[in-house]
């Protein structure tokens, strides 16, 4: 969930750049092959927020097994039941290909872990359509904009001393966000109640952004909910994402908004946003909201 950062203006600064592959996200996505349409993965402690994993990073490293069993390299689209908590250690993905067509390949996978007894625990349920973006036609016809915020080094970030969540978020330290002021009102405890946040990001070490990663982007500033006078914690229960082309280096902007808080749940829409100003992704999720005592 987008509650990945409630620290994110206390992230770590970025530091030597990391190339695609040689990042702690692309260590900490591998998957091993066990057998036929079965992956072995380790969840790392690093991606967590107090003591669940990030939804965006388990999407990215069920992305990444979902990759190696398609024939088509790159996500689409790619949709995430979230049944259960998942817990850093030893997980399971379980793929299947649904179908497969010339330009297009759709798959399912599940992400599994066992709990005290031994008995496997369904954490994950996606259902993804993989394809190859560097084969999408140029035409471009829209009415999107970026988003309008202050420009990087007008935006709040690790440098900035903001006050400190209570718990722990080990995700913030391989994230560089930079908040728009506009909607860190939560910081110091005047929300502006508007339901938005904004803000630009990259990897800690560097890493420039390709379709794998954008998994993790759509999921990782503070929930809207932060703004509408609501600090706890803010599960995902369903999770779309579409990648739209395949991002520019250099960071990105992205832009989240709900408009309905409504029987205990909101929904939360994100753009995301290359440094050549296309949209690079989209997503919509639904997330329960945070109790108020």
């Amino acid at each position: 969930m987008a509650q990945a950062a409630t620290e994110a203006v206390t992230g770590a600064a970025r530091t030597a750049p990391a190339t695609i592959g040689d990042s702690e996200f692309d260590r900490d996505t591998a998957v091993t092959l066990r057998e036929e349409g079965v992956y072995d993965a380790e969840l790392s402690a690093g991606w967590t927020i107090i003591h669940a994993v990030n939804g965006g990073y388990l999407l990215a490293l069920i992305g990444r097994a979902l990759g190696e069993a398609l024939p088509h390299p790159d996500p689409f689209s790619v949709s995430a039941h979230y049944l259960t908590a998942s817990v850093p250690g030893p997980a399971v993905i379980r793929t299947e290909v649904v179908r497969t067509g010339r330009t297009l390949s759709t798959g399912q996978a599940s992400l599994l872990q066992y709990d005290e007894n031994g008995d496997e625990v369904e954490r994950i349920r996606v259902l993804a359509t993989y394809g190859d973006l560097d084969a999408l036609p140029d035409d471009v016809r829209t009415t999107a904009l970026p988003p309008a915020m202050p420009g990087r080094d007008h935006c709040l970030g690790p440098s900035d001393s903001a006050p400190e969540i209570p718990g722990s978020s080990a995700i913030t330290e391989r994230l560089d966000i930079k908040l728009d002021p506009a909607t860190v009102g939560w910081a110091i405890g005047a929300p502006s109640g508007k339901g938005e946040m904004r803000g630009w990001f990259g990897l800690a070490d560097g890493r420039d952004p390709d379709a794998l990663s954008l998994l993790l982007t759509v999921d990782a500033l503070p929930p809207t909910s932060f703004e509408l006078g609501l600090t706890g914690w803010t599960p995902t229960v369903e999770l779309t994402t579409h990648i739209r082309c395949r991002p520019a280096p250099g960071p990105l902007r992205v832009a989240i908004t709900t408009r309905n808080l409504a029987g205990g749940f909101l929904e939360e829409d994100a753009e995301v946003w290359d440094s050549a100003d296309r949209l690079v992704a989209q997503s919509r999720q639904l997330a329960k909201a945070p109790r108020t005592a």
